[in-house]
């Protein structure tokens, strides 16, 4: 028998911006999951998925075809046969099986490519010891690469190594791994459909064609290097909506810079991470629109209950959403709960194993 596990995450840090080349700081999360499975003695790859109530069956083959838009599991197949020396000559049945909360922004999709990859080389004919960046790097491909995706490789890295991470993408993907000992974490799931679709037409793509003007006028334009005030120079080209993102942008990698230098050190100031947590909600909720009225409502029990700061978790539009609760995680769940959330007290947890 096999077993591997990954889990979910977080992002602390900079949401809304690793598709920008931007750094993100993430953490995975104490929410898992895990595939369990052994060889069959037939050619046919069986994968049980009773959490959802499905079964997906199909033969070995060299290559697959994908039957749906997003057919992660031969898209992993395709990509580790193509990227790694494993070879199956026999098929194999497995089980799967989360406590991650799905299409809630915590990234069980990616949870699950990165699990599926693990068990993929270790059930090989001859298994392979792949680092997690190299996991990391397959989970991205099969994902994001292979369905022509526009998302940032945080999920796929923040999973596969675990822990915190500081993350930069471009020009070439960047991790430090950072090391702050934090208490607890309280996950709330507004148990509201996200539609990630529209989100991102006004998130990315807004903030996109805003770039896009100002380079016009000064390519050499760095996000990473400007002041707020430095946006007002461009006003008189952007609409109200962009020039509102451009000024969040440059808020958030503000916000993302003091977090890291307050996570490096040795001893945290929780109470100063809590209120970084809540500038960067401040900004994903009124500049870039992406928190609901119910998630609003759940962070504000949260801080009432004594959580020292939190924010939406993910594209947002519904989903999850956390707060920092050192001290009272268990009042902070309870608060969340009466708000019409579905809490769970998480910690920062290792990677896939």
């Amino acid at each position: 028998m096999i077993s591997v596990s990954a889990p979910g995450r977080i992002c602390l840090f900079g949401e809304h911006q690793d598709y920008l080349g931007l750094p993100v700081i993430a953490a995975g999360i104490s929410r898992r999951i895990i595939i369990e499975g052994a060889y069959r003695n037939d050619n046919l790859i069986v994968i049980n998925m009773p959490d959802i109530g499905v079964v997906e069956k199909f033969y070995l083959e060299k290559n697959y075809t994908y039957t749906k838009p997003h057919d992660y599991l031969r898209s992993v197949l395709n990509t580790v046969m193509q990227d790694t020396p494993c070879t199956f000559s026999r098929g194999f049945e497995c089980t799967v099986r989360s406590t991650i909360p799905i299409n809630s922004g915590t990234s069980s999709s990616s949870a699950l490519v990165v699990a599926w990859i693990q068990f993929l080389t270790k059930i090989a004919d001859v298994p392979q010891n792949l680092t997690p960046f190299e996991v990391a790097n397959i989970a991205f491909k099969a994902e994001v690469t292979a369905f022509g995706g526009h998302g940032g490789t945080m999920d796929q890295f923040s999973i596969a190594l675990g822990n915190f991470i500081y993350l930069r993408s471009k020009p070439t993907v960047k991790v430090e791994n950072l090391s702050p000992k934090l208490g607890a974490f309280v996950l709330g799931d507004s148990l509201q459909e996200k539609d990630t679709q529209k989100i991102l037409k006004h998130v990315k793509y807004g903030m996109l064609a805003a770039l896009e003007k100002i380079k016009k006028v000064n390519p050499l334009f760095d996000i990473m290097k400007v002041n707020i005030e430095a946006a007002n120079d461009f006003k008189n080209m952007l609409s109200p909506d962009e020039l509102i993102l451009v000024k969040g942008n440059i808020s958030d990698h503000k916000i993302l810079c003091a977090a890291k230098k307050l996570l490096e050190n040795n001893t945290i100031n929780d109470a100063e991470l809590g209120q970084l947590l809540t500038q960067h909600q401040n900004n994903l909720r009124d500049a870039k629109r992406i928190s609901t009225e119910k998630i609003n409502r759940m962070l504000e029990a949260a801080m009432k209950a004594g959580a020292l700061g939190g924010k939406i978790n993910g594209s947002g539009g519904g989903g999850c959403m956390f707060a920092y609760a050192p001290h009272n995680s268990e009042n902070v769940a309870e608060a969340i709960e009466k708000a019409g959330g579905k809490a769970h007290i998480i910690y920062v947890d290792r990677g896939v194993e």
